[in-house]
């Protein structure tokens, strides 16, 4: 083994100790001792790295448990130096090898994820491309998502202490990517602490509430544990049945997830008592399964055989309710220890059978990753739309359905999915000439929303004839963001030429207006992500691209500079009042003031004005980004503003709640308004009908910055509200 200089560790650390735990060859165990000494040495060094090698090691001890080899522990501690940028290549192979630092660095594009937490359909080039890699990179070696993962939780872990507002974005992301993409690959180890820290972090006051339960009754839980278990072990000796029985722990978060699907008090689960079975054989699952049905009775509702029907992510078990002694409910999980060993590292207990030893599981570890090629494969088809997350994230959070065409293929579809977009996952040309669907042999409309088992056959026409309806997500034709894309592909294809040609008119007519020619709307190519300026000018005439934003963004990029001698500003204060306000202009007499509508300040808010030509000076938050924008062009416009002594006028302006939809949402947000005495002008709703998000726009007036200050507060407060954000 390697020496230990005490000086770089701390002093209740043992590395000898700690590199034995991960059940490595000797020589594997020397290996990983050394890097991590030769780590030590830099953190000691360096005062401030002495949390990159906390974090490190923390990692390695998530990964601990599930048994993986020396290369993903190695590129596991030396990730974070790499996320920092501390290490390069050239450090990273003299520490370990080339190997491992192809591992890090795919475990580096897997940051890309962040990308689908909250975007919506307009991604950028950039972050399209940097999906694209981070599913390659999964697909590559799919360690660099059990350390990526296991990163995850070791942030969760650090931030306990941090302020509230870093700890729920963190939490928010974590609960609803990294958290769903762990179910996805059936890596349940790092999944439920995952998401018991995620939702301690978001509803603080339910976790302790329910953690205050448990603690309450678990010395009586575990007592009844103990007899439980004593009873059953006997009885599976008398059967000759070996198997491992032992209580399992309960998480919060799947706890208060049951209560609240079903609607049930603590005291009303069923699981809150569990046991977990494991048995050497597969038949062994139904023998011990007949066995505890003959000493108790069960649950008949309460009954899952994940065996004979496994989970979309893999995940096999058999669940049942049985009502023990003294009529308390107790549930039980059977399983075997390789179902036991997928359902706690999924993908991960077979990672190394992508090498062909095994070859036995190769099927299952393919099985697992599948889908990842699948959005490899569909990546050209939705990448033009802007909607290459949209479709991973069906791919990966959405609840999913298996059905069959005529030959037996089995289709894995997002749940929702429709006859049209079955025929789109098969081809393109069969989407586009279906006219018609079976089921089952039977007639349905291309609205029936596609169950899991049947059997699905396309009815199709000699030429494509897909209907602009189909489009309309209100007469839901299709659900899936592929089909969408595929649709809007045809179309666009179609009417290439006459949209050119009406865009160009369109164009050139606004451009003129402004004194502007065709040529300057180069400029916007690149803004629009495009690649040419008919790409642009056909985007304008099918209304992708609002004539007037482009119009405004032309001009602010082309408007001329003020070449005159800059304005001797004299030594007074001169009271402007508009329609709304009172603002005064430090130096400038007789000049006309408006509010801007990009940013509408109120008084209280820091704010800035900005002479535009014919309409005076417009006045400004002093974080506005479109005023960034402007003054990077013409910065002598600048002048100073401030709100004057007697503004107690009205100020309207636009406020947008974010919350997880439910009933009576809306009519608490109202109530908000009215009790703070704040005028409503205005309010608009949307619910997006995958996520279950709604969102409210409202459009308020109120006096003063105190008061819209306490109003938002309060907006904050509302139940299931997770996010309020004024213009």
């Amino acid at each position: 083994m390697v020496s230990i200089r005490e000086g770089h560790l701390d002093g209740a650390f043992n590395l000898d100790i700690w590199v034995t735990k991960f059940g490595l060859a000797q020589s594997a165990q020397h290996q990983l001792g050394l890097l991590y000494l030769s780590l030590a040495e830099i953190a000691a060094a360096k005062p401030d790295q002495q949390v990159l090698l906390n974090k490190a090691r923390e990692m390695a001890e998530i990964l601990q448990s599930m048994q993986l080899d020396l290369d993903t522990l190695r590129a596991a501690l030396l990730y974070p130096w790499y996320e920092q940028g501390l290490i390069d290549q050239e450090t990273i192979v003299k520490f370990s090898s080339e190997s491992v630092y192809a591992l890090v660095c795919n475990v580096s594009e897997m940051a890309a994820i962040k990308t689908l937490h909250g975007q919506g359909r307009n991604l950028s080039g950039v972050q399209v491309d940097n999906l694209r890699r981070m599913l390659m990179a999964m697909v590559e070696d799919v360690r660099a998502v059990v350390i990526k993962l296991a990163e995850r939780v070791a942030y969760l872990r650090d931030i306990k202490n941090a302020e509230e507002e870093i700890r729920v974005l963190a939490a928010r992301e974590i609960s609803e990517v990294s958290a769903p993409l762990a179910n996805r690959l059936g890596i349940g180890q790092l999944k439920w602490e995952l998401e018991d820290i995620s939702f301690r972090y978001l509803h603080p006051v339910i976790y302790k509430k329910i953690a205050k339960l448990l603690d309450q009754k678990r010395l009586e839980r575990e007592s009844y544990i103990e007899k439980f278990v004593g009873t059953l072990s006997d009885e599976f000796n008398k059967l000759s049945i070996k198997a491992q029985v032992y209580g399992r722990p309960k998480h919060i978060y799947s706890i208060w997830k049951k209560m609240d699907k079903k609607q049930l008090s603590f005291d009303e689960l069923y699981d809150v008592r569990a046991i977990r079975v494991v048995v050497d054989q597969l038949q062994d699952c139904y023998a011990a399964l007949g066995s505890i049905h003959s000493l108790w009775h069960h649950v008949p509702s309460e009954f899952d055989d994940y065996v004979a029907n496994p989970k979309p992510n893999g995940y096999q078990s058999i669940h049942t309710i049985v009502v023990g002694p003294e009529g308390r409910t107790i549930e039980i999980q059977i399983r075997t220890e390789q179902m036991h060993n997928d359902a706690e590292m999924g993908v991960a207990a077979h990672w190394r059978y992508k090498e062909g030893v095994g070859a036995t599981k190769a099927s299952s570890f393919e099985d697992k990753i599948e889908w990842l090629r699948k959005i490899l494969a569909w990546q050209d088809d939705v990448k033009g739309s802007g909607n290459l997350a949209e479709e991973i994230r069906s791919q990966v959070f959405d609840d999913r359905i298996y059905v069959y065409t005529p030959s037996g293929e089995v289709i894995d579809l997002p749940n929702g999915c429709t006859p049209l977009d079955f025929a789109y996952y098969i081809h393109s040309q069969v989407g586009h000439r279906c006219i018609g669907a079976k089921i089952n042999q039977r007639i349905v409309p291309f609205t029936y929303q596609l169950q899991t088992g049947e059997q699905v056959e396309i009815l199709t026409s000699k030429e494509p004839n897909p209907k602009r309806d189909w489009l309309n997500p209100r007469l839901g034709y299709v659900h899936s963001a592929r089909s969408r894309a595929k649709i809007q592909h045809f179309f666009k294809a179609q009417d290439k030429e006459k949209n050119l040609t009406a865009g160009q008119e369109i164009l050139e007519h606004e451009l003129s207006r402004v004194g502007l020619k065709l040529e300057d709307a180069n400029m916007a190519v690149k803004k629009y992500n495009l690649n040419t300026v008919d790409d642009l000018i056909i985007s304008v005439g099918c209304g992708d691209i609002k004539i007037n934003q482009l119009i405004n963004f032309l001009q602010l990029k082309l408007q001329p500079k003020v070449e005159s001698e800059p304005v001797a500003f004299k030594k007074q204060r001169v009271s402007q009042v508009d329609n709304r306000s009172e603002v005064v202009v430090e130096g400038v007499g007789n000049l006309l003031t408006h509010i801007a509508k990009c940013c509408q300040p109120i008084p209280g808010d820091s704010i800035d004005g900005f002479i535009s030509q014919g309409k005076g000076i417009s006045v400004h938050r002093q974080d506005c980004e479109q005023l960034k924008e402007m003054l990077k062009n013409a910065p002598e416009r600048n002048v100073e503003v401030n709100w004057g002594s007697d503004s107690t006028s009205g100020y309207s302006l636009d406020v947008t709640v974010f919350a997880n939809d439910r009933t009576g949402l809306v009519r608490d947000i109202t109530a908000i308004i009215a009790n703070e005495k704040v005028s409503l002008l205005g309010m608009n709703t949307r619910t997006n009908v995958h996520t279950q998000v709604a969102v409210v726009e409202l459009t308020i007036e109120v006096a003063s910055q105190d008061v819209l200050t306490r109003a938002l507060t309060k907006l904050a407060s509302v139940e299931d509200v997770f996010e309020v954000k004024r213009r």
